[in-house]
């Protein structure tokens, strides 16, 4: 009996290996497909910045080491650096303008007079 107890051990450790491996593939490809959704996150017009940050977090603990990692990590930084230097403009880089001023400046381009109410003549005032 303790012959057939020291050929079990090895194929046990063997076996036990395997799985502790395959299970690390496998948290690498899931930490793989995060970084990839991650950097899809961040191409959108408007991305989500905290799910894309948690993303590229998953793949840093995961272990994963490459250029993926660094240019998501590049894309976000621009990203927040692009929004707070466009915080409070229009579309155009201009600053946005007030509902008036908009009014006066389309009518302007127009070249019409900006609408004022007109003044009432009064039966003394002909």
């Amino acid at each position: 009996m303790p012959i057939e107890a020291a050929l079990i051990k090895p194929v046990v450790d063997a076996l036990m290996g395997l799985f502790r491996q395959g299970e690390h593939i496998k948290l690498k490809h899931n930490a793989e497909a995060a970084l990839r959704e991650a950097i899809r996150e961040l191409l959108l017009a408007d991305p989500n910045e905290n799910r894309a940050e948690a993303r590229i977090a998953i793949a840093k603990a995961a272990g994963i080491i490459s250029e993926d990692v660094a240019l998501a990590e590049d894309m976000l930084r621009q990203h927040r650096a692009t929004k707070t230097r466009t915080r409070g403009k229009a579309g155009s880089g201009k600053s946005r303008k007030t509902a008036a001023k908009t009014t006066e400046a389309k009518a302007a381009d127009k070249g019409r007079p900006t609408a004022k109410p007109a003044a009432r003549k009064t039966a003394r005032n002909p």
